[in-house]
């Protein structure tokens, strides 16, 4: 048994708990007080010096350890989606009263970052050794972006290296690019009236939302086919049909493979936006709310984490856990089946599924294969990527086809499935982190393939410097 294998072990109790505390204090972006606090005093419980309120962000923290070169990096999440409260380990869809959740596993994700940041610097801590290990306490992916913030804000300078991961039903490298995107808020001002008696008196802001909306649907047929323009309507003026809308607003988020397609497609949502409040004669307020990059990934560090994933293993999957999963992939529906194989590509997986045949959870690693494709989705650790050498794995935690964002992902967040994979994302996480501690051969491969990268290709964050984090809304 490896070092880091058995310090896991012999603390795995501790870490399931911390799992189970932010899983049961749910909280969605930026408002992850108590999660934030709870991880940053265990932070502190296990050596670690931490400052809070990194990057002028309430719930984002940095947790430090050792002294000189190099250092290397984890980065942990922690917050929840709204909509997606579910007890958990239950069949059935089931939402809690708050209807907050873990739909996409960040209490696994922040504490499997956490301990292999624990067992990292125990490593560093029994040999004696040089170096710094910097667990990064990171709120607000979900719609938030709170590692672009920081990115912005240089809480990432002096990093060597960055490693995390993601929860999922696959075991493999996340090898593939991301889409960037910004969400911008789109609020009409008009002006009341009584919609029977003055209608003509009357400046309808639901009319430009809605005329606004048809002529996005419209660009569609004239971008990148990869872009995706989602929107919500968040204010529609209220329940009264019988009065002219005054107020309304709604939320777009524009997606597409590059920061620049993202922006030209910004620009020209921006001028359907004014040709409605023009045709309605209504006043237009544009705010940004946040934006992320598209991820890039360092091929030498990945299949440093590749090795490591292989030299953590499998432990294969109880008799309770596969029943458990079958009774799940029952309540998936026909076409979430029938896609079960692309939402595992969608994580780096690599393989005709032959080996899942008359199974519902993964019980191998997908072979490592850098991929040139763009996951349908976007990521803040993608900002880390353009600034810090960055690799990503996801391990298996929950069954086959099950989707993230979904009650099915909730349910399975604290089950002992979902913990064996945190903790085996946890091992491949820090045997990098000391391979990279103490092989300066393997670093310095890792760090000319982003050097020959960074030079070729400068950055610029994508949110402009007065936007500010905020709650959801």
């Amino acid at each position: 048994m490896n070092f880091t294998k058995a310090f896991l072990s012999e603390n795995k109790e501790t870490f399931e708990k911390i799992s189970e505390y932010i899983y049961h204090h749910p909280e969605t972006r930026f408002e992850e007080y108590a999660s934030a606090e709870f991880l940053a005093s265990q932070c502190e419980k296990a050596g670690f010096q931490v400052e809070r309120n990194a990057g002028n962000i309430e719930t984002a923290f940095v947790a430090t350890y050792g002294s000189g070169a190099p250092v290397i990096g984890f980065l942990g999440e922690f917050d929840a989606l709204s909509g997606l409260g579910q007890v958990p380990n239950k069949t059935s869809y089931e939402p809690t009263e708050l209807n907050v959740g873990h739909g996409c596993g960040h209490n696994l994700l922040g504490t499997g970052a956490f301990a292999a940041a624990c067992a990292a610097k125990k490593y560093l801590e029994e040999n004696n050794l040089p170096g710094m290990v910097k667990f990064f306490g990171c709120p607000g992916e979900e719609g938030g972006s709170g590692k672009t913030i920081m990115v912005r804000e240089g809480v990432f300078e002096g990093v060597d290296a960055a490693l995390t991961w993601h929860p999922s039903p696959a075991n493999s490298i996340m090898s593939l690019s991301s889409l960037a995107n910004y969400q911008v808020y789109f609020r009409f001002k008009g002006l009341s009236s009584h919609a029977a008696n003055s209608p003509h008196l009357g400046r309808s802001a639901l009319d430009a939302v809605e005329l606004m909306n048809v002529g996005v649907n419209y660009l569609r047929e004239h971008v990148v086919p990869e872009a995706r323009m989602h929107y919500a309507i968040t204010n529609t003026g209220g329940i009264s049909p019988n009065v002219v809308q005054a107020d309304a607003e709604v939320l777009y988020l524009i997606r597409a493979p590059k920061v620049r397609q993202v922006d030209e497609i910004y620009k020209r949502v921006c001028k359907i936006a004014e040709g409605a409040a023009l045709m309605t004669e209504t006043e237009l307020t544009i705010e940004f709310d946040k934006a992320c990059s598209n991820y890039i990934p360092n091929r030498s560090l990945e299949k440093i984490l590749y090795q490591s994933l292989q030299e953590a293993g499998i432990d294969k999957p109880d008799e309770e856990e596969k029943a458990f999963a079958e009774k799940l992939w029952t309540t998936l529906s026909d076409g979430e089946k029938e896609s079960y194989l692309d939402i595992l590509r969608g994580f780096g997986y690599v393989g005709d599924g032959s080996e899942f045949e008359g199974k519902y959870l993964a019980e191998t690693i997908s072979p490592y294969e850098p991929s040139k494709e763009v996951l349908a989705g976007s990521t803040d650790v993608s900002d880390v990527s353009w600034i810090v050498p960055t690799a990503q794995l996801t391990a298996s935690t929950s069954a086959l086809g099950t989707p993230l964002h979904t009650w099915q992902m909730t349910t399975q967040g604290i089950s002992t499935y979902a913990h064996k994979g945190m903790l085996r994302a946890a091992e491949a996480m820090a045997l990098t982190g000391v391979k990279l501690l103490t092989d300066q051969g393997k670093l310095e491969a890792v760090k000319q393939e982003f050097k020959e990268f960074k030079e070729a290709n400068p950055y610029t964050c994508p949110i402009p410097k007065e936007v500010k984090p905020s709650a959801l809304k």
